[in-house]
């Protein structure tokens, strides 16, 4: 097989398939005489495990595990794609964690007086700087006094619930600040459930990427075997 014969299945070029074999990401290809690449159903089988990888555990840990194949560590391939799982598993875990507390979020009761920042940060276990830098990302919006101190009102103190929990679900903040602002307009917290669904619907698509490398990484690791 040539590196073009690999690369057309994937809609690749010939240097990337070329690339991939200087990474490791590929076992080496034997040469001709004349010095060309001659690849074979392994290196076909290879691939496609790399490219499977892709999805289920990111770039740099699909060369990793391709990379410990290929230097005989078959414990570090096992152990890399364990903590793929462990991390989809903690995902999991905290998503749910927060669709409970948006259902609680909804009977959301605004407080009686206006917080300080000290108050709302004891509030949310947060530092005050984590507020401010939530305010420079334009999550929060709070008043200020004549004096110049932030005052948060309940609708502040909903928003600032809101990043707490988008932020231990991994979300950046320029992301929270749009579900943010989109909640503020709307007044209530439909947004944020689309948010949580699409986050949902992206582990799924992850845990599935998963299943499909793990039978791509068998049925290379039996080719290497036969």
């Amino acid at each position: 097989m040539r590196p073009s014969d690999l690369a057309r299945e994937h809609g690749l070029s010939t240097q990337a398939v070329r690339n991939y074999e200087k990474s490791g990401f590929l076992p080496p290809a034997e040469r001709t005489p004349s010095g060309y690449r001659v690849y074979t159903p392994v290196h076909a089988s290879a691939l496609r495990a790399f490219l499977a990888l892709i999805p289920a555990f990111g770039h740099a840990r699909a060369g990793q595990i391709m990379n410990s194949i290929h230097s005989g560590s078959l414990d570090e391939v096992l152990l890399a794609i364990d903590r793929g799982h462990e991390q989809l598993l903690r995902d999991r875990e905290t998503l749910n964690s927060v669709s409970r507390a948006v259902e609680d979020l909804t009977d959301f009761e605004p407080v009686l007086e206006p917080r300080s920042i000290g108050e709302l940060a004891r509030r949310l276990d947060v530092t005050p700087a984590t507020l401010r830098a939530w305010e420079e990302a334009g999550i929060l919006v709070p008043s200020r006094e004549r004096t110049g101190y932030r005052t948060f009102t309940a609708e502040d103190v909903r928003d600032a619930e809101l990043a707490h929990l988008l932020r231990r679900g991994g979300y950046p903040l320029a992301r929270i600040a749009l579900v943010v602002s989109q909640i503020r307009t709307a007044g209530g917290t439909d947004t944020l459930a689309t948010a949580l669904s699409d986050w949902r619907h992206r582990l799924t698509t992850r845990g599935l990427a998963m299943l499909t490398a793990s039978a791509r990484l068998n049925e290379y690791l039996t080719a290497r075997d036969a």
